[in-house]
């Protein structure tokens, strides 16, 4: 395959793979979730989704989806004139997630409406191994193979690092849930990230896709920390989607909620996305497990913890018998209940604001 020119990427990660390899100029076009690094923000987007999901709740998402997919439909929409005129000699895409990205058949019936037939690199890891020679292909592909390896190697060297301090800690029992409602396990490379920086969860699947699990499994399992990293949300984005938690029944009693760690993760850096920063994840996880052992930057923002433990005079107080929240309690909680609290720090919603103040 000779050095590509042009280059058209269908996928977030494989963006950044072409990033970090020194292939931002040859980047012609992108998806509207290509978000990272923030250079790429301004170059032609070939690619969105089908379905206002910014709009939509993560039930209405997943029964939405389920839909489009039973009726053979596609979640998202190719731009076939803008990619024409791009005329890439690489495309980059993957036939792993439907939900993830344009399948393998649509991209397919694509580019025979192309007046050219580019290379295409399909790129579908499952594992961290595969991600690992993902980026290799990538290298190869575009004649960056040296620093394909160097990344590479730099990459299974911080791995090994936290692997080697892990192994010698007591291992907490994790739960890594990929969606809220409904509830599902993790799946892919994820679990090999909990492995290696020292938990165990056995409701995730090595390998294989995240699978839909009942909420009685996670009673179960009775997590000592629980990861809340749903597909293709940010940090913002968990956060204000885990008040879903505080229904489910049970959830007081889990270890996890009991000692405060509950933690969400922005799921799109760092374990959502096939990519380089798979490996910052994994560190990310490593401190969440044993913050005694691993260090994470201050001023990286990548995980919010909840806090459910309550002290008087500091998160409440009380007036005429009723519990009043603290704006330090609800901003520590990281999510508006829209009850229209007289301290809320965040911007409430009009139907909140002509609420009766507690």
């Amino acid at each position: 395959m000779a050095p590509a020119k042009k280059i058209v990427s269908f996928l977030p990660s494989a963006t950044e793979i072409a990033c970090a390899l020194g292939l931002s100029d040859s980047l012609v076009g992108i998806t509207h979730e290509c978000d990272y690094p923030a250079h790429v923000q301004g170059k032609a987007i070939v690619v969105r989704n089908a379905l206002p999901i910014e709009h939509m709740s993560q039930n209405e998402i997943d029964v939405a989806v389920a839909e489009r997919l039973r009726q053979g439909l596609s979640l998202y929409q190719i731009d076939e004139k803008l990619l024409a005129e791009l005329a890439p000699d690489l495309i980059l895409t993957q036939n792993l997630c439907q939900v993830c990205a344009p399948s393998g058949n649509e991209v397919s019936q694509v580019i025979k409406l192309l007046p050219r037939e580019p290379d295409i690199l399909w790129l579908t890891p499952r594992t961290l191994e595969e991600i690992q020679q993902n980026i290799i292909d990538l290298g190869t592909a575009t004649d960056r193979l040296h620093e394909a390896e160097q990344l590479v190697s730099e990459g299974r060297k911080r791995l090994q690092q936290v692997a080697t301090l892990s192994s010698k800690l007591e291992r907490p029992r994790v739960f890594c849930m990929e969606w809220l409602d409904p509830v599902y396990a993790s799946g892919h490379w994820v679990p090999e990230m909990v492995s290696i920086a020292g938990g165990v969860d056995e409701l995730g699947r090595v390998g294989s896709d995240s699978v839909r699990i009942s909420w009685d499994d996670v009673l179960r399992w009775q997590p000592e920390v629980l990861v809340i990293m749903p597909c293709g949300f940010n940090l913002k984005q968990v956060v204000e989607q885990s008040s879903r938690l505080f229904q489910y029944p049970g959830w007081s009693e889990l270890p996890a909620v009991q000692t405060n760690r509950v933690f969400a993760v922005d799921a799109n850096s760092y374990f959502a996305r096939p990519g380089p920063r798979v490996v910052d994840g994994t560190e990310l996880l490593a401190h969440l497990f044993h913050p005694e052992v691993f260090s994470w930057p201050s001023s990286v923002v990548a995980y919010h913890r909840f806090q459910f433990s309550l002290v008087e005079g500091v998160d409440y107080y009380w007036e005429g018998g009723l519990m009043v929240f603290t704006a330090r309690y609800l901003r520590a909680r990281g999510y508006c209940c829209d009850s229209g609290c007289r301290h809320c720090p965040y911007a409430r919603s009009g139907a909140a604001k002509e609420r009766k103040t507690i």
